[in-house]
């Protein structure tokens, strides 16, 4: 998903469900930032203290993506969580929809709760959550699962001007980075395989990820076969599971509470009106902010407030070199740090493991 959904939708889903505007910001930002907190670094401060900034996500033509451990601490946690179904292991590495240990994810990290940084947990939760209604189908590391026939993807019901455009995507794509998809172009080796279709959903570019495509393609392994993939249908089940997960939380933490928000049934319309928008992602992001003034997500209509992840970014850098450590506690963008910390350590060595998966 992009930052349409992950940041604009979410926020949506979030103030749908009753929660306040400041903590619908948080709750968005945070996920829309697991796609954009890239950078590996440390923060130093003159007392002697330091913060370890670990990322979340590399960009999709990053040569950090070919690194296994990289793969394993970032695409699996956080973007293409397994779903546990198959019979070898790399086949059981395959992300599924709303599978069962996404939701054993789910109520893991609503259990935290009373954590300082349960916002931003929430945020990270959804995002994680989200993506399984998107990327399912592929894995998060390199993986001959995840590689799909030659010009076999077909594009279904799509309006003249909006297939040039997604056409036009993938072709500036295939010129930039080579038929394979890969970063060193017509280089047909195995970095170029690690770089492109072998890993996550690379193959079909950003297909899944866009809420409005119905289109289908064929998987190269371990057979051939085409798959139809209806993305709004799915988009809109993501968002009745993300306005589900956001009640539960104003359950446990009413403090958070604005008002008692709308049943999922009475959106289900606007929700799907804006997903099926056949539109680049900046009129995509304009449907949900139409949608949130006009009154058809919430009551008497309201604005969604821009995303800004580069001040969480700016928040973070300026302390480095300061004098007083503690000035960093009370940041959302540490209290994300900490909760991807938490929910990075937790997936990967209690609850893949419990499932008898060993991955990192």
């Amino acid at each position: 998903m992009q930052l349409d959904m992950h940041y604009y939708g979410t926020y949506a889903m979030a103030r749908a469900a009753g929660m306040q505007p400041d903590a619908c910001f948080i709750v968005a930002t945070a996920s829309q930032f697991v796609d954009d907190n890239a950078e590996d670094k440390d923060i130093e401060f003159r007392d002697g203290a330091s913060i370890a900034v670990r990322a979340t996500a590399h960009h999709a033509t990053d040569l950090k993506n070919i690194d296994r451990k990289d793969q394993r601490r970032i695409w699996v946690p956080f973007h293409f969580i397994p779903g546990n179904e198959g019979g070898s292991f790399t086949e059981r590495l395959i992300c599924r929809k709303d599978s069962g240990i996404a939701r054993e994810m789910v109520d893991h990290n609503l259990g935290q709760h009373r954590k300082s940084y349960a916002l931003e947990l929430l945020g990270i939760t959804a995002h994680v959550y989200a993506d399984t209604f998107s990327h399912y189908g592929f894995s998060g590391v390199s993986s001959r699962h995840n590689k799909v026939v030659n010009d076999s993807i077909e594009l279904h019901g799509l309006t003249p001007e909006i297939e040039r455009y997604v056409r036009d995507k993938e072709r500036r794509f295939r010129e930039k980075y080579g038929d394979e998809g890969g970063l060193i172009p017509n280089i047909k080796s195995w970095f170029a395989e690690e770089l492109s279709g072998a890993l996550g959903h690379g193959a079909v570019l950003t297909y899944p990820d866009r809420p409005y495509l119905r289109w289908s393609f064929e998987h190269e392994y371990p057979n051939v076969r085409r798959e139809e993939r209806d993305n709004p249908a799915t988009f809109l089940e993501a968002c009745e599971a993300l306005h589900r997960t956001f009640r539960r939380f104003l359950g446990l933490r009413p403090e958070f509470r604005q008002d008692e928000g709308q049943e999922f049934s009475t959106i289900r319309g606007t929700v799907e009106d804006v997903l099926r928008r056949q539109a680049p992602k900046e009129d995509r992001i304009e449907a949900w902010k139409e949608a949130a003034r006009d009154g058809g997500l919430f009551v008497g209509g309201e604005e969604i407030p821009d995303y800004d992840g580069d001040a969480w970014k700016a928040s973070i850098d300026a302390l480095d070199g300061t004098e007083d450590s503690s000035a960093v506690v009370d940041l959302p963008a540490f209290r994300f740090q900490q909760a991807a910390s938490m929910h990075r350590s937790y997936v990967l060595k209690e609850l893949l493991p419990s499932h008898g998966l060993v991955v990192a």
